[in-house]
């Protein structure tokens, strides 16, 4: 067959396969123009989801007669000056929105630059491009885009019910809005307003506030908090969700890259591993996040709709990442989000205080921190005393529970245990409130944070057992297991072959006393199986620590008295990440005596 140039036509709707998808694909195209032009505030409404009719109305620039006919032409475009695709300072870049559109759908751009007399119209049908026309129009562009699709029926059959393409055109207009907070935008349908967001006004971080609270919600906006770091001239700013405030999947994740929205495998295994050790690993944060770099350190033209981008360095971007959010997670005091309850006042019940991540310079309340004891004498002193204690301990009557420090340390900021209730939750009175602790969560958090101390510093500390522990298991899971024998004995678990269907265990971790060893080792192996051969244990560090953690922790239904849960209290106050246990459910709620008067009327 012989080689031919295809018709320009044709080109265009090749091109138009893959810069429009959907009719979402065209509005963020056509918005991004509209941002691109200087534009205060971008109108977009819709008819059918936006398969009959999507038009797009901004106040930026213009334009005159002659760049209307430009416009639609393959590759005209206003933003490359300098014609380097490594200077990138716009949205747009590559000039095939308008003429891809046009080339599928019925396409009209009327326009009137600053300072003309009138405006101008133009009509592209089907790729055939007509000839400028006075029009009626304010400074400013609208762009109408009529049966899309209609000149390639076979697309149709691709899209989505209406009420599916507009939740698509809603998303992509809400990422644009995030990254640009000092434009308005309106979304309506059928003359019904589906999202209206009033330009914002403020410093940088007071706008994007205003503009994630309006998109993502005042519960977002409580329960998160503000994320900043740079590295060698990259710069990661924005808002993170903390741990309890998460959701079943990654759709809330939102990723910027020099004011443009993408999908970045990168950037979000970057938050995931950022969030590994305080989040389940089937629960997903929610991110804002934005990052600022050197146009020469991304390539943003890897992808037709500009949905994905290139790093130069990307161990150097997820270094920040990580860095970042790690950072301000620890230094936001431990915070947890708000339950949504819908209960009333008991809707303004908040899950956790802010503790002080430094011990020996924070204070809380008026209260200051003691210096930290040495980790033995603390941890002998409290962490182990609600795991193995020399006698078995005695519930205390509720109420009447006997503080271990005198009655000022009730300006604590967990305050002073008070009693414990069904055999899980201790009630801790405060200064101007109460707490409720969820007893195994916290102390899971409190032997999780120990054990990576330990990892870190001289090695987990190795308990004989006297009596050997015999586990059964499948022939396969002892494989397993055996395999890895090495890698669990450096997390102090000792592990040897006991015929063809069990292994014996002789040493655990010092930390996890008398805990459940037998479901230790099963969920070690089931783990195992889930992670593949070829995955080096050292990577699941965060992972095997915490199923040792659980195992090894305080039981709800066991039974504590007032030493043991004010010793669980002090501990909680002085470690890292004690707000949530390690699958980022919060370990303790506050109530403050204010809101339980609004619950009996008082106030």
């Amino acid at each position: 067959m012989p080689i031919r140039l295809l018709p320009a036509n044709l080109v265009n709707q090749i091109a138009a396969g893959e810069v429009v998808e959907r009719p979402a694909s065209a509005v963020k195209e056509l918005v991004e123009n509209a941002i691109d032009a200087g534009a205060s505030r971008v109108d977009v409404t819709l008819a059918e989801g936006g398969q009959a009719l999507i038009g797009v109305t901004d106040d930026g620039c213009g334009m005159s007669p002659d760049e209307l006919e430009l416009a639609v032409e393959r590759h005209a475009t206003s933003k490359l000056p300098d014609d380097d695709l490594l200077a990138i300072h716009h949205l747009g870049f590559r000039g095939e929105a308008l003429p891809s559109i046009g080339s599928v759908a019925r396409l009209r751009l009327t326009s009137r630059p600053k300072g003309a007399d009138s405006a101008w119209t133009l009509l592209v049908e089907g790729g055939r491009k007509g000839k400028p026309e006075p029009a009626a129009h304010p400074q400013g562009s609208r762009i109408e885009v009529r049966d899309l699709f209609f000149a390639t029926p076979a697309r149709l059959k691709f899209l989505k019910t209406p009420r599916a393409e507009t939740g698509h055109v809603k998303d992509a207009l809400e990422r644009l809005a995030m990254a640009h907070p000092r434009v308005g935008f309106t979304l309506s349908e059928n003359n019904r307003s589906l999202l209206s967001l009033p330009a914002c006004h403020g410093d940088d971080e007071t706008a994007r506030l205003e503009r994630l609270s309006a998109i993502l919600g005042r519960d977002f906006a409580k329960a998160s908090i503000e994320v900043e770091a740079e590295r060698e001239g990259l710069r990661l700013s924005g808002r993170i969700g903390l741990p309890t405030f998460n959701k079943a999947t990654s759709a809330q994740q939102y990723l910027f890259v020099n004011g443009r929205p993408v999908r970045d495998k990168l950037l979000n295994g970057a938050v995931r591993g950022a969030y590994a050790d305080v989040l389940a690993h089937d629960r997903h944060a929610v991110v804002a996040l934005f990052v600022d770099l050197p146009t020469t350190e991304v390539d943003v033209n890897v992808h037709p709709a500009k949905a994905e981008v290139r790093f130069r360095d990307p161990g150097l971007m997820r270094g920040l990442i990580v860095g970042g959010i790690k950072h301000a997670l620890a230094a936001a005091g431990h915070r947890a989000s708000a339950p949504a309850t819908g209960l009333g006042p008991l809707a303004s019940w908040r899950p956790g205080v802010s503790l002080p991540s430094a011990p020996a310079q924070s204070s809380f309340g008026g209260w200051s921190a003691p210096p930290r004891p040495s980790t033995e004498t603390l941890w002998a002193a409290a962490a182990q005393a609600p795991i193995a204690l020399a006698e078995p301990a005695s519930p205390a009557p509720f109420g009447q529970v006997t503080p271990a420090e005198p009655a000022p340390a009730i300006d604590y900021p967990l305050g002073i245990a008070r009693g414990q209730v069904h055999d899980t939750y201790i009630i801790a009175q405060t200064a101007d409130g109460l707490v409720i602790v969820d007893q195994h969560a916290a102390h899971e958090r409190l032997v999780y944070e120990k054990m990576k101390e330990a990892l870190a510093g001289t090695g987990i500390a190795r308990q004989g057992l006297l009596i050997p522990e015999v586990v059964e298991l499948d022939e396969t899971a002892v494989h397993r297991l055996l395999t890895r024998q090495e890698d669990l004995a450096q997390l102090g678990l000792v592990i040897e072959g006991f015929g063809p269907g069990a292994v014996i265990v002789r040493e655990v971790p010092a930390l996890l006393g008398d805990g459940d060893i037998k479901g230790l080792v099963a969920d070690m192996a089931e783990e195992l199986a889930e992670w593949g051969e070829a995955m080096a244990l050292q990577e699941r560090l965060g992972h095997i620590c915490g199923t040792m953690a659980c195992h090894g922790s305080v039981r709800a239904g066991r039974k504590l008295n007032g030493a043991e849960m004010n010793a669980l209290l002090r501990q909680m106050e002085v470690t890292p990440n004690s707000g949530q246990c390690n699958h980022g459910r919060p370990t303790y709620v506050e109530l403050k005596l204010s809101d339980i008067e609004r619950l009996f009327g008082r106030k």
